[in-house]
């Protein structure tokens, strides 16, 4: 199986390694806090999981996931990520983040800026628009009539793969939605975003799961900031 490596062990990260670890996959977390913070998130995970060091869950990763605040991305260590796919889980909340021009004007993508700070490895954008407990709840074993799709982007159909065979493994099918530049498609505010996901917060395990045909005509309907 995969050593899945997470820089960032929040509420996405922490999902996706309670999925990974149920599917068999080991995981390595990480966090800006430092690996004895993570002791309760590990402890409950098991044996598969460890924590340390963001580099040091870098370098361990076969597929690794950053899922941290945009603002930090600068952060992400580079060298140890050489040669490896990255799923990138990024949202650009500008209250949050500070203001990024190039995202404010839309001449680029979250995933784009990740993938020029990270030129020797292949960027796959994901994870970004499904709410962690709907992420958590909404996987189903492969051919449920029930399973859920994700979208993905990337410039490399080999990444794209691989990425797909580990949603696959986690419970759910994917979409490709093309390149980087695309992934604006299911970035925040659009019509793939979380709102396919969304349910009264004291109701969501009632959340109806969406299939491809639901987030394909989604994605298709998603229109820029600019044109809203």
């Amino acid at each position: 199986m995969t050593t899945v490596g997470l820089i960032g062990s929040g509420n996405i990260g922490g999902t996706v390694a309670r999925l990974a670890v149920a599917a068999g996959h080991d995981v390595v977390l990480s966090n800006s806090r430092g690996p004895e913070t993570l002791k309760d998130l590990v402890d409950d995970l098991g044996p598969r999981a460890r924590a340390a060091t963001a580099t040091e869950a870098a370098a361990a990763g076969d597929l690794v996931v950053v899922t941290i605040p945009l603002r930090a991305y600068r952060g992400v260590p580079v060298e140890p990520l050489a040669g490896k796919i990255v799923i990138d889980t990024n949202n650009y909340y500008p209250e949050r983040d500070g203001s990024f021009p190039e995202l404010d004007d839309e001449s680029t993508t979250t995933s784009e800026l990740l993938q020029r700070h990270l030129p020797e490895s292949t960027v796959v954008k994901g994870f970004n628009n499904v709410y962690f407990k709907h992420l958590l709840a909404l996987a189903r074993p492969g051919g449920a009539a029930d399973r859920s799709a994700l979208p993905i982007a990337g410039d490399d159909a080999g990444a794209k793969a691989t990425v797909t065979a580990f949603l696959d493994s986690l419970g759910y099918d994917a979409v490709d939605v093309g390149p980087l530049a695309e992934g604006w498609r299911f970035q925040r505010d659009t019509t793939a975003y979380a709102a396919l996901y969304s349910a009264d917060p004291t109701d969501w395990e009632r959340a109806a799961p969406t299939g491809t045909d639901k987030l394909r005509a989604a994605l298709a309907a998603a229109r820029r900031y600019a044109d809203n």
